[in-house]
């Protein structure tokens, strides 16, 4: 065999000979391969393999051209080439081997690129390809061509310089210009040219705008934390115009951990153990201290990992022919890099290590027996199963005969047998590297006459029914004719008519408890018995289920209620409930349950109408209700699971009228898987005092499916951008805010973010806006309005008020001189009151009569003398002005004195 596929004898060029050997003239590449010999002897079967590898001298499939450019712009030489081994191809420039570089590399193997062309690279390139068969080259010129002058039918002007060149985007591997068109264009239609390199270099590349007008360009595929220099060149009807000034703008640096390590490859080594192997990262960041491999298990719901300190690894010890996925991560001083993607190969095959599962035998007839059979048990098949092996003798004798199935055939009628013999039966599963083990001998005996199948069965020769409240206990015996071979019963049931409902049990069953019936309801039940011909003829049973309010015990003896001989009895203890439960992790959304059933006899054969219900859950939330399944398989395969998520598993088993109680529990966690929803709620703000950085914040995804570690932050100036021209920002870890810093101010930036776990990477959120402040100038209004805010206590004073009566204009002005203006007001006040009463009081005296002269006289000297008096004491201080009032004002109004006392 070659591979799987079967080597077939050619005339004169492939045949066997010497009894075995296989002679293959005229080899040709198609002929290299994996040839397996194998040998049966009818008892065994052993295989042998050798593998035959080809040798071709390599071959061009495409040579390389001569090329005729202008300087500033990138070629490529294509060489293509074929053999085996596979040659290696190494290029050469005027005899001198041409060293990959910045500008020089060798892309998709063989072809070599040569960016942003100089005088200098002129000349002969050969391309030279060898390996152990030998050796072929082939030669091509580059040519460099001079730039002719700008020619028109006018010999119009060419465009001014454009303008205010700047880097809107700045990320680690491009760069995003845009530009402001020149002041002169001198006509329409104006495309640019984008020149930049390096700093520091004289060589120089080209990039041109897509379509006339347009005042932007993505430079790609430029190095991190690397300085270029870029000009801008208008080019209308008339030719190139002028240079705009030189920018110089610095890419961003690259993230400090190592990035993934390329080439890794698995290879199976033996049927339990496979070799890994990988290359340095090409961005390293420095030093790698360490490797740390990761591994899992298919079916298995955590990964293992080990340290390596090379770059390769056989991992020993594993299961035969199972499948497991490895990736790699490099460590620095920094801390663990980017993953690798996941690879996955599979344990080389070996012979199966157990028997097949559930041996049975039915016979037929006087002369044939069938023999069925399971696959042996999960993670015992060591490799795929191409067929079984089935071993039967007369009795206890040696000799056996055997037969072979094909594929996944589970069953084989074993015909031409003796009648009424013992024969034992065996059967073993077969791979490509041979036979495994047999299962325990089990016997049968044929029959000694025929049983006649050219007819349907007889009708059953009785039918019994029990009615309950929600059930109808039903027993039957079969056809009195026993010479028509029965292979079950059908039986139907309804309200009023049997053929609502129809169910089918085993030809060995005598009862059936029909359940989840209406109380107090009329139900007609039909028997028949049915075989391959057809079904027989049917007997016919009514009965009234009890109502509600009378229920019997349900478990009353079958017998005492039917008084039937022949009717079985079940057992009225509970069933025994399932045992070894377990549930197997498949993938991130099924589980496979599987147990045992201590009822059933040891080959775990299920013979009767029993049924099992699989119930399952999670936690998560915490009143989460169960969902359940029935089966009549002692497995179930859970499927539609949430990934990432811990479920428990419990089962039961139900015959009849019986129940058991739930098992105990068997938990599995799903597979992580990539996450199926974006992350939320993503906002955007502008940080206080820093205008050119914004802060990030946002929500992890509904549906990570898995543990977050890390995400993605895009921005770009324009929505529609392709995926690979926004700047990517990655965070690493749950955090759920970053900054962004040095953005252009008054520009519209939008920003997505993508969620990560180690499965990947999740669907980009919607592109959510904001546009950066105008110019620097908002600090300074910050300032100023925080200035005007409210004076703090033991701050300066308040600005004035400055409304209607406020002074404007004026300072100085406190409380005490607030007080020298009311002691004027007072004075004058009491200076116009002392003039108008002693005006009063010359006008009384005047109008006096004779007769009272010399009282009046008197009065008027006592009040001019008071007067004087005080007037001329020039040692007695004036009262206060208050008192002195009072004094003026009471005196004209008290009588005159008495000239005696």
């Amino acid at each position: 065999m070659l591979g799987e596929k079967l080597v077939e004898e050619s005339e004169g060029r492939i045949s066997v000979v010497g009894g075995g050997s296989l002679q293959i003239l005229n080899l040709t590449e198609e002929d290299a391969g994996i040839y397996s010999c194998l040998a049966d002897n009818g008892n065994e079967t052993i295989e042998a393999q050798a593998e035959l590898t080809v040798q071709v001298p390599p071959q061009f499939l495409k040579k390389p051209a001569n090329i005729h450019a202008h300087e500033s712009r990138d070629i490529i030489f294509e060489c293509e080439v074929t053999g085996s081994p596979p040659p290696t191809v190494k290029w050469v420039k005027n005899g001198d081997a041409v060293i990959p570089s910045d500008y020089f590399k060798i892309m998709k193997e063989h072809n070599l690129q040569v960016l942003g062309l100089v005088k200098s690279d002129e000349g002969f390139y050969q391309c030279l390809a060898e390996n152990d068969a030998g050796n072929i080259q082939a030669s091509a010129q580059l040519i460099i061509l001079d730039h002719a002058p700008g020619t028109s039918g006018s010999g119009g002007p060419a465009p001014s310089a454009p303008r205010d060149v700047m880097a809107s985007l700045v990320s680690t591997r491009f760069i995003k210009l845009t530009w402001r068109v020149p002041a002169e264009t001198h006509g329409d239609n104006i495309t640019y040219s984008v020149y930049y390199g390096m700093e520091g270099t004289s060589r120089e590349r080209i990039q041109n705008t897509s379509r006339p007008g347009e005042l932007q360009v993505t430079i790609q595929n430029l190095m991190p934390d690397t300085k270029y220099v870029f000009r801008v060149v208008a080019h209308n009807r008339n030719g190139p115009g002028e240079s705009s000034t030189p920018l110089k703008v610095a890419t961003q640096p690259e993230v400090q951990v190592p990035g993934p390590a390329p080439n890794l490859q698995a290879v199976a080594a033996s049927p339990t153990a496979i070799t890994i192997s990988w290359e340095v990262p090409l961005t390293g960041n420095g030093e790698i201290q360490t490797y740390k491999l990761y591994y899992m298990e298919k079916g298995m719901d955590s990964e293992q990992d080990i340290d390596v300190s090379g770059l390769s690894y056989t991992m020993t010890g594993l299961k035969k022919y199972a499948e497991y996925s490895f990736r790699v991560v490099a460590y620095n001083k920094h801390g663990p890099g980017v993953s690798t993607e996941d690879v996955v190969v599979h344990t080389l095959s070996d012979v199966p290590s157990a028997p097949p599962q559930n041996l049975t035998l039915e016979v037929q007839n006087s002369k044939s027996v069938m023999v069925r059979w399971q696959p042996p048990p999960p993670g015992t098949h060591n490799g795929e199963i191409i067929g079984y092996k089935i071993r039967y003798r007369k009795g206890v004798r040696k000799s056996e005969a055997a037969e072979t199935t094909g594929g996944t055939q589970l069953f084989q009628l074993i015909d031409g047998l003796e009648r009424g013999t013992e024969y034992t039966f065996r059967v073993s599963a077969i791979t490509v590297n041979g036979t495994g083990p047999a299962t325990e001998w089990a016997s049968a005996e044929t029959f000694e006459s025929d049983l006649d199948e050219t007819r349907v069965p007889d009708i059953p020769s009785s039918l019994h029914v029990r009615p309950l409240v929600n059930s109808i206990v039903v027993s039957w015996t079969p056809p009195e004719s026993q010479d028509i071979v029965v292979r079950g019963y059908t039986i139907g049931y309804g309200i009023g008519s049997p053929h609502a409902q129809t169910i089918k049990v085993d030809y060995k069953q005598r009862y059936y408890s029909i359940e989840n019936l209406d109380p107090s309801s009329h139900y007609v039940i039909t028997l028949k018995a049915f075989n391959n011909v057809g079904e027989g003829i049917p007997v016919y049973e009514s009965a009234v289920t009890r109502p509600q309010s009378d229920p019997i015990d349900p478990d009353v003896d079958l017998y005492e209620l039917f008084h039937a001989p022949y009717t079985p009895v079940p057992d009225p203890t509970p069933m025994l409930p399932p045992v070894g439960v377990q549930a197997s992790v498949l993938s991130h959304d099924t589980i496979k349950v599987t147990w045992a059933d201590n009822s059933l006899p040891k080959n775990q054969k299920i013979t009767d109408a029993r049924y099992y219900t699989v119930r399952w859950k999670t936690n998560i939330p915490a009143n989460t209700k169960f969902k359940t399944a029935n089966t009549t398989n002692l497995s179930h395969m859970v499927t539609g699971l949430k990934p990432n998520t811990l479920y428990e598993f419990s089962v039961m088993v139900t015959k009849g009228r019986r129940s058991s109680t739930w098992s105990m529990t068997a938990h599995g966690t799903t597979f992580e898987t990539i996450p199926s929803s974006s992350p939320k709620d993503v906002t955007v703000v502008s940080k206080e005092g820093r205008p050119r950085t914004i802060i990030v914040n946002w929500q992890p995804p509904s549906e990570a499916n898995g543990k977050i570690t890390g995400y993605i932050i895009y921005y770009s100036t324009e929505v529609n951008a392709e995926v690979h021209d926004w700047v990517i920002e990655p965070v690493v870890g749950n955090r759920l805010t970053h900054q962004i810093q040095e953005l252009t101010l008054d520009t519209t930036y939008y920003f997505k973010i993508q969620a990560r776990n180690s499965k990947g990477m999740g669907p980009m959120s919607e592109a959510v806006h904001f546009r950066t402040p105008k110019a620097e100038s908002s600090d300074k209004m910050a300032n100023d309005q925080a200035s005007g805010g409210p004076v703090k206590p033991g701050g300066g004073p308040p600005a004035p008020d400055h409304g209607f009566g406020s002074p404007v204009g004026k300072s100085g002005v406190t409380g005490g001189g607030e007080n020298h203006i009311l002691v004027i007001v007072i004075i004058i006040s009491v200076g116009a009151f002392t003039i108008i009463v002693v005006m009063v009081g010359a006008f009384l005296c005047t109008r006096r009569t004779t007769s009272h002269q010399k009282k009046k006289r008197a009065a008027c000297k006592s009040t001019n003398g008071s007067h004087k008096y005080k007037g001329n004491s020039k040692d007695l201080k004036p009262p206060d002005l208050w008192i002195h009032h009072e004094r003026l004002e009471l005196k004209p109004m008290d009588k005159s004195p008495s000239p005696t006392r």
